[in-house]
């Protein structure tokens, strides 16, 4: 029986480790979403320049 419950609260702590490892990914993975479309627009006009650049060449 007791070894029962040591089981079950294994299971228990994996459980919530597993959650709190799929919410630390999910924020890291909305902080790159934001840091990619707040650079987004410029990193864009500076691929356009250079692009610009090599077919003046």
């Amino acid at each position: 029986m007791f070894a029962w419950r040591v089981f079950k609260v294994r299971e228990d702590i994996q459980g919530a480790t597993a959650i709190e490892y799929g919410l630390i990914v999910a924020l890291i993975v909305i902080a790159i979403v934001g840091a990619i479309s707040a650079t987004g627009s410029p990193l864009e006009i500076l691929m356009t320049s250079v692009e610009d650049a090599f077919q003046g060449a």
